[in-house]
């Protein structure tokens, strides 16, 4: 029988650990399979003048040009133990060794490596000269390319030709030097955004909790409300959520571009099956009207928008919503109606819609009460408020009642006001004390006792 309290041979558990850390090293090493083109991080573990040297997160290591450490006065701007970010351009002479970069390749180096930057997927830098029909004309290293008008930004431009004399980063996405008219080059902006979209989404998302106060601009209005980038991630600001005020617009308060402060309310979760036909009709409504990039969370592919009570992304089976809010961060109007609406008010109000029980009439920014069909007739009973009032008439109105639990008002045409004397008031006032909401039948009682 093993006896567990057996004392432990000398030099037996440091053999132990010792074996341990070397099948770890050894996994680690035969995990290391990089492709040309892949995006690696890693520490930096060493700065020799002409080659650095840095430890792969995934395995293995990579060597990088020193001067892509040194600024233009020869200084470095990195130091041992920092993390690098480069892409892996070559594959190194020993098994588990890869070339890096960094910097984008220009000038004469471009021109010699334009297909090694073609397969790596580094950016290469390009001067716009021209605008066609179909996008932008640009020279790199001396040679014409072309950057299709999809590609230029994450979302369609409507006119390319203030890119004409940028200097502007590219990422070569076809490079074809047989074509007898020379060497055909196309190029890619879009997919160098989407790489640092798909960055900061990921950290924006990694500190994004409901509740939370974020910066953001307004990347497309609709009629259901509007998309807002808040750093990589798109959420949806809701018509309902943009303010108090009903019966307006979202196109009336927001517009493309605008930058705003808003408020996380929901970060939900769901089936990707369920919004697939709302994904397809509003990706392709962005196809058309310019909402092009859905950054919201994800962690691999291209992410996508679906129309629901949020903003989505998803990848795999499913999708994240963010929902985002402008009022939530607004004083509530009714604090201050309670103070300044008490029964018996009379104010002057602005009809915003009418229904067949009765006219809502503004009486504060965002506040609206309600005046009853049996007030407009003057003595007639009407079928529809709409026979007496329409939508942007003025009206002198009383307070009637006011809920300030259940946001509801009560009116009188305070043309009757002759009718509300002092005791109506009273009446109107314990009425609203105990039911919350009276109506003008109840104010008639009240005076009949």
């Amino acid at each position: 029988m093993r006896d567990d309290h057996a004392p432990t041979k000398p030099g037996a558990e440091d053999f132990a650990s010792l074996f341990a850390a070397s099948e770890k090293n050894s996994t680690r090493g035969r995990q290391t399979r990089y492709a040309i083109g892949d995006r690696v991080k890693g520490t930096l573990i060493s700065i020799g003048r002409d080659v650095a040297v840095i430890d792969l997160q995934n395995g293995g290591e990579g060597t990088l040009d020193a001067v892509e450490l040194r600024d233009e006065s020869g200084q470095l701007t990195a130091r041992i133990g920092e993390t690098i970010e480069a892409r892996v351009v070559a594959k190194g002479d020993k098994e588990g060794v890869v070339t890096l970069r960094r910097a984008p390749a220009r000038g004469m180096e471009a021109r010699n490596s334009l297909g090694q930057f073609a397969t790596s997927g580094l950016p290469v830098e390009g001067v716009v000269t021209g605008v066609n029909k179909g996008g932008l004309e640009v020279t790199v290293a001396g040679l014409r390319a072309f950057c299709p008008i999809s590609q230029i930004e994450l979302r369609p431009v409507a006119d390319a030709s203030g890119y004409v004399g940028q200097k502007l980063l590219f990422r070569i996405t076809k490079f074809d030097e047989e074509d007898r008219r020379g060497p055909n080059v196309v190029l890619s902006r879009r997919a160098l955004l989407e790489d640092e979209g798909r960055d900061r989404a990921a950290q924006t998302r990694s500190t994004l909790v409901p509740g939370a106060i974020v910066s953001g601009v307004v990347t497309s209005v609709r009629d259901f409300g509007a998309f807002v980038d808040i750093g990589g991630l798109d959420g949806l600001l809701p018509a309902s959520e943009i303010g108090f005020q009903r019966g307006v617009r979202p196109s009336d308060l927001l517009s493309v571009g605008q930058a705003v402060t808003v408020q996380v309310l929901r970060i939900e979760k769901r089936d990707l099956a369920q919004h697939s036909g709302g994904a397809e009709r509003t990706n392709r409504a962005d196809r058309l009207g310019g909402a092009g990039r859905a950054g919201h969370a994800e962690s691999a592919g291209r992410p996508e928008r679906t129309t629901g009570t949020g903003s989505t992304s998803g990848t795999g089976r499913s999708i994240e919503q963010i929902t985002l809010s402008l009022k939530s961060l607004e004083r509530d109007p009714w604090d201050d109606a309670v103070m300044r609406l008490p029964p018996g008010t009379t104010v002057k109000g602005t009809v915003t819609r009418v229904e067949p029980f009765g006219a809502f009439v503004e009486v504060l920014p965002g506040i609206e009460g309600l005046l009853h069909v049996s007030e407009l007739g003057a003595g007639r009973v009407l079928r529809h408020a709409r026979d007496a009032a329409k939508s942007g008439d003025a009206l002198d109105v009383a307070v009637l009642s006011l809920d300030r639990e259940k946001r509801r008002i009560s009116l009188a045409l305070a043309s009757d006001e002759d009718r509300i004397d002092d005791e109506g008031h009273a009446a109107a006032k314990r009425a609203g004390a105990s039911s919350g909401m009276g109506t003008f039948g109840d104010l008639l009682r009240g005076k009949l006792r």
